[in-house]
Parts: structure tokens; sequence; C-alpha cells
């Protein structure tokens, strides 16, 4: 199995590392919406094998809009500190509240309302199914669409994903071998017996030695890489426990088939999932 993991990682890591320094904003958020769209799907086939369906395509849509906002609120400050000299992080700042991200979902609200009421759905599905939805849309789609946040934060944006990405990739590596080299003592044994405190404290070191890395290559102070790294290492590992809580929910051992060695796209970006927001609201609050 280990060798499925290289093999899929050797592929798909300098294509997301090209995409993430290189493309613009709006096609980051393009390729984020066809990997929430994927995710968002093994969601809803959670929610499936316990017998709970999600109002899939409304759900699909307020993802793309919640992309959207994301997308459209990067572009809105991006004006503002071209004609008004505002720094970066001051109109970042100013705009960390909900925004037009609060308009998506009362929008959702409204919709999962009238889909209830207006459906031939049995009754009993009426709950379950805006739960799934509403679960795919706030623990799935919301967070993620911090990625188009980060990537435009300025010139720093593309490198603050990538390092968000990096630490949580490195952490997950590091924690996988160092626990089979040497993992003798549970972490989370019911949400995922193979996990142990050595892996994890292993994967956190690995993510710090990133934070030190990221630094020399972007000019950001040590100590503030350093705690990035640490509180995005944290959140990306409650993130992982919080998919395989979801799986076992289901039944199942992976949310899906689609990358080899990994199972699904949730499987592989459970981690992110928390990650990355931390990573963006760090930056934004006590950065600088």
């Amino acid at each position: 199995m280990t060798w499925k993991r290289v093999a899929t990682a050797v592929v798909l890591i300098p294509f997301v590392v090209g995409l993430v320094l290189y493309a613009s904003t709006a096609v980051v958020a393009l390729a984020l919406a066809a990997v929430i769209v994927l995710a968002m799907i093994e969601y809803f086939a959670l929610g499936d094998a316990i017998g709970h369906r999600a109002y899939r395509v409304w759900t699909l849509i307020c993802a793309g809009l919640l992309i959207y906002t994301q997308w459209s609120t990067v572009s809105r400050l991006n004006s503002v500190m071209i004609y008004f000299n505002v720094t970066p992080l001051r109109a970042h700042i100013e705009h960390a509240s909900g925004g037009l991200n609060n308009d998506v979902f009362f929008l959702f609200l409204i919709g999962i309302a009238i889909l209830t009421l207006a459906t031939n759905r049995p009754m009993v599905e009426a709950l379950p199914a805006a739960g799934i939805s509403s679960g795919a849309l706030l623990l799935v789609a919301f967070p993620l669409s911090f990625a188009v946040r980060l990537h435009g934060m300025g010139a720093l944006g593309p490198k603050l994903l990538l390092f968000a990405l990096v630490i949580t990739w490195a952490g997950d590596t590091v924690a996988y071998f160092v626990g089979r080299a040497i993992g003798k003592h549970p972490f989370a044994p019911i949400l995922s017996p193979k996990k142990t405190w050595e892996g994890a404290v292993g994967g956190f070191v690995g993510s710090l030695l990133v934070g030190v890395a990221f630094s020399k290559w972007t000019g950001i102070a040590m100590g503030q890489m350093l705690a990035m790294a640490a509180v995005g290492n944290v959140a990306g590992q409650v993130g992982d426990l919080l998919e395989s809580a979801y799986k076992r929910s289901a039944g199942v051992k992976d949310s899906g088939t689609l990358l080899p060695g990994h199972g699904g796209i949730l499987d592989r970006i459970d981690a992110l999932i928390l990650a990355i927001p931390v990573v963006c609201y760090y930056w934004i609050l006590f950065a600088n």
C-alpha cells in the first residue's frame, strides 16, 4: 500500500504546487471548486450509508457560491489596497467577518426550507436530509473555501497557501512513518486505531521543520512561521480525526477509492479542512 501512496503523491504534489504558486486566484478557486464537489459527493455517500439522503444539488450550488464569494472578497480587497493604499493585512482584518458568506448561508437556509416543505420525500427524511446537507456545506465546503482567501492575500498569498498544504503533507507523512516504525501508544483508539502518540509528535515536529524552511524562503519571522506551523498541525490532526469519526459513524474504512493508496478525496484533504482556515485566521489576526 505504501508504494501506491507514494506514487499518487509524486503525481499530484508537483501539479498542486505549480497551481498554487503560478496560477491566478481565480484559477485556484476553480480547481478548489472541483475538489470540493468531489469531497462533498463522498460526504453525501457517507450519509447514504446510514440512510440519510442529502439535498445534493442545492448544497453543491451553495458550495459553489461560497467559493465565489471568497474570490469576490479577495478581488474587492485587492481593489481597496490599490486605490486606498491599505496594507493587505489591514484590509483582510477589516473583512475577516462573515461578509457575503452570510448571504450564502441565509440563501442555503431558505432553499432547505423550500425543499423540505415542497418535495415528496417522506417526512422521516426531513431532519436527516437537512443535517447531512448542512454538514457538507459547513464542515467541508466552507472551511476549504478559505484556501481562496489565503491565496489572495497579496504577494505572500500563494506562499502562505502552499505553507498550509506543506505543513499538512509533511506532518501526515512523518506521522505515518514514525508511527509505523516506533509507534506503541494509541492516540485515538476508537476513531483511528493505527494512530499513535509517537506518530502525532513526529508529525508535529515535521510541521515545525517546514515552518523553519518557509521562514527562510518567505522572509517571515521565524516565530510567526513556527506558531502557524504548530496551530496548523494541531488543527490538521483534529480534522483528520473528525473525518475518521464520520467514517466510523457510516461504518466505512475510506470515503472513496479515487486516489490509490489514500482512499477518497475526503481522506486526502481531511486535515486541510481545519488547517487552511486556522492558518488563514492566524495570519489575519496575529501576523505582523
